[in-house]
């Protein structure tokens, strides 16, 4: 077949979750996904095996559909300063410092598998001096919160998420799963924070402390209460039902769950219908409109240049905020209102970390299963970026790296061996934690995606190119949570051994009111094709249809007007469900027969 009802670009969340949706209804279905698809090898073993231990190192990148890695950017001795190579050069005065992966399922193979939804004051921060409004509102989007949330197999607690994060769920809803068990690091720490305050040095208020449980896509317990008593069967490998299927603690959700526990859009696409076909290996050069500017097809290329041509009646570009960006500009696509690959936002994140004075259980269960709640909201955030505080489950990883470098320090900088060096890694390693400051980035059109004017990729399509920084808003955002955590620190009786050095391990490092700071990239790309009420301001509307041709949906993180401060991939998996709906309406009006006009009456002309 080369004509389709509809073509989806990309095979990640938000492009299964289409197919999927548009399949049940019976519509022919290409999904064209550039990665290689999953019959390569087992993912855990390639991870174990791989010299580096970073979010792609489970999948084989091909060269013809390259990823950026964060191996890929070095920090320099100059603040700031940083170094940046790979498939994502940049020339930004700050890194963008997240990663994408390019294999069937997308980067949503690699996740963390948090779940949290979007706080409704999250969706109009214009009233708040910053940031841009959506075209919608929670409550229109809160019944696809509840699809996705089924979609995924979400375990929460809905009284703790009304209670303590203050999202107004409907009476009597029952998230999928019963939550995630605590670990016992999140028990020590409620048990020495619960009820204490720690005061906001940039809002000059107190908030009070709370370790509440985080929502996971992840398999547990099924609720029993859930969709009106009937309740939820877990999903295992590739979709398959398998009531035993439970998360079982291994540590290694980024990039591969072991125990398939993790959702992952392979499970979507292990119930997809027989009328989606998936093509891997195949990468999209150009969306193909018509004279009046209508969507109709697309050109893609295999890995040995071969050009191929597919049409449909609707395109639905789903292949990641950064490269759905570069398409639309390969395109020459979509560009009325100049926003295409402008506003490119993310999660930075202020990492501190230290020792406490008992054993944490690090390493262990997934990354992170409870956190902080109480900086996301309120009148503070016009005065400094809000922030979601993780509480980090995985020791000091995401900061220093594997615990090989605990051990090169106490051999090298300790002269430790034998016995003795033992102990000192055991009473180290077990006492780990962290805390993990997760900042809103507002919109700003100067972040932005564009094509590199020299540098090609193996198939000879122009790069990615990345201008990044962070805007005064963020970086009082990161200082209020610096002295958040020396205060919780202080509560705990921890030791602080927070140090953004060395420098080549912190791309990400500037100054602020005369101290230093460091940030990651938690992988949350947002905001380059940002929907909006007006084709003058915006890309897409609230259906993540592109203004200016129709047939075309670009959908994902990268129609967000705001990142927000929670991990962003339920709310993307509900816009692509509310897209699914609109594109089948709009197929429903193609197909709908044209009603036969009255009989002709003799003499008078038609």
């Amino acid at each position: 077949m080369n004509r389709y009802d509809v073509i989806v670009v990309g095979a990640g969340v938000a492009g299964s979750l289409v197919a999927h949706r548009l399949g049940r209804r019976a519509r022919r279905v290409l999904v064209l996904e550039a990665g290689p698809g999953q019959g390569g090898g087992d993912p855990l073993t390639t991870f174990l095996t791989a010299p580096a231990k970073v979010p792609g190192s489970a999948y084989g990148e091909h060269p013809a559909a390259p990823w950026p890695e964060v191996t890929d950017l070095t920090g320099t001795r100059e603040l700031p300063g940083f170094r940046a190579t790979g498939h994502l050069p940049q020339n930004g005065p700050l890194p963008y410092s997240s990663g994408y992966v390019r294999v069937n399922g997308g980067t949503g193979n690699v996740w963390t598998g948090l779940a949290p939804r979007m706080l409704p004051e999250d969706f109009d921060t214009e009233s708040l001096g910053y940031g841009r409004r959506w075209p919608l509102t929670y409550g229109q989007l809160e019944p696809y919160y509840r699809e996705a949330e089924r979609e995924l197999g979400v375990a929460a607690d809905a009284a703790e998420q009304r209670d303590h994060v203050g999202l107004p769920l409907p009476d009597g809803y029952a998230f999928p799963m019963r939550p995630i068990p605590a670990s016992h690091l999140d028990r020590i720490l409620a048990a020495g924070l619960d009820g204490r305050r720690v005061k906001d040095p940039v809002a000059l208020r107190e908030v009070e402390l709370r370790v509440t449980g985080t929502p996971h896509a992840r398999n547990g317990v099924p609720d029993p209460d859930h969709d009106g008593g009937r309740g939820y069967v877990p999903l295992g490998e590739h979709g398959r039902p398998d009531p035993g299927n439970r998360c079982v603690g291994n540590a290694s959700c980024i990039p591969h769950c072991p125990s398939f526990a993790k959702y992952t859009p392979l499970k979507t696409q292990g119930r997809w219908s027989g009328s989606v076909t998936l093509r891997d290996r195949s990468v999209v050069t150009r969306v193909l409109v018509d004279a009046s500017g209508r969507a109709t097809g697309v050109e893609y290329r295999s890995y040995d240049g071969t050009a191929s041509t597919a049409r449909a009646d609707v395109i639905v570009l789903a292949a990641h905020a950064v490269e759905n960006a570069r398409l639309l500009l390969l395109s020459g696509l979509a560009g009325r209102s100049g926003q295409v690959g402008r506003n490119l936002m993310d999660h930075p994140v202020l990492l501190t970390w230290g020792l406490l004075p008992e054993p944490t259980g690090p390493y262990r269960g997934p990354g992170s299963t409870s956190g902080l709640e109480g900086f996301r909201s309120g009148p503070a955030r016009a005065l400094r970026a809000p922030f979601r505080v993780e509480i980090g489950n995985w020791g000091w990883v995401w900061a220093k790296g594997p615990v090989d470098a605990d051990i090169a320090e106490l051999v090298h900088g300790r002269g430790l061996f034998g016995a003795a060096l033992r102990r000192a890694a055991g009473d180290r390693i077990r006492r780990q934690f962290a805390l993990q400051f997760e900042m809103e980035q507002a919109a700003d059109p100067a972040n932005r995606v564009t094509l590199h004017p020299t540098e090609r990729d193996a198939l000879g399509l122009p790069r990615p190119l990345v201008t990044y920084d962070l805007d005064d808003h963020v970086k009082a955002g990161m200082a209020a949570a610096r002295a958040v955590s020396e205060q919780i620190f202080a509560l705990l009786g921890a030791e602080d051994h927070t140090d953004y050095a060395p420098a080549s391990a912190w791309p990400g490092r500037f100054e602020y009111g005369g101290r230093t700071y460091g940030y990651r990239g938690a992988g949350h790309a947002a905001g380059t094709h940002v929907m909006g009420d007006s084709p003058a301001t915006s890309v897409v509307d609230a259906a993540q249809r592109c203004w200016d041709h129709p047939g075309l949906y670009a959908v994902g993180c990268g129609s967000m007007p705001s990142v927000a401060t929670s991990n962003p991939t339920l709310t993307m998996a509900a816009l692509a469900l509310r897209s699914a709906e609109a594109v089948e309406s709009e197929l429903t009006a193609r197909d709908r027969p044209v009603p036969a006009g009255p009989p002709a009456t003799p003499g008078v002309p038609a």
